[in-house]
């Protein structure tokens, strides 16, 4: 227990992908956290982070019994804002979580590569980014 509580306190959120929230909310987006694990941990994180002070919602996989790329837990989260998905970006680092979840439903994705090829044949992300503040950035920014 002691090393998930370390765990959840030493994660930090760059001030880059603070600012690109911001902009985000400024320019009328609706933000939302979709993630997989337990919710102590992930709430833990995104409060320590001040993530809940930028984004309008979360989604958390213990809470609604389903997964990444599960769609259930996307419509989750579209559901908790009150807000259609269709239209919507899914942002995200785990091609098979986030971005095979993206193309499952028909949504455009940003894959965040953390300096990783893409490998996968069967689906591609729309956008690609080598992080969090730059993806949300090409999303906010492509046209509808």
């Amino acid at each position: 227990m002691i090393y998930r509580r370390s765990c959840r306190c030493r994660v930090v959120l760059a001030q880059s992908s603070r600012e690109a929230l911001g902009s985000a909310r400024a320019d009328g987006w609706t933000c939302v956290i979709v993630t997989n694990g337990r919710t102590v941990q992930q709430e833990g994180k995104i409060r320590n982070t001040g993530l809940d002070q930028l984004v309008q919602g979360w989604v958390v996989s213990e809470d609604v019994g389903h997964k990444k790329p599960e769609p259930e837990i996307f419509r989750a989260a579209a559901a908790i804002v009150s807000a259609p998905l269709p239209g919507a970006w899914v942002i995200g680092d785990s091609p098979h979580a986030d971005i095979a979840g993206a193309d499952a439903l028909g949504l455009r994705s940003v894959w965040v590569t953390d300096g990783r090829p893409w490998t996968q044949d069967s689906y591609r992300p729309t956008r690609v980014a080598h992080d969090a503040a730059a993806a949300i950035h090409r999303a906010i920014s492509t046209p509808a």
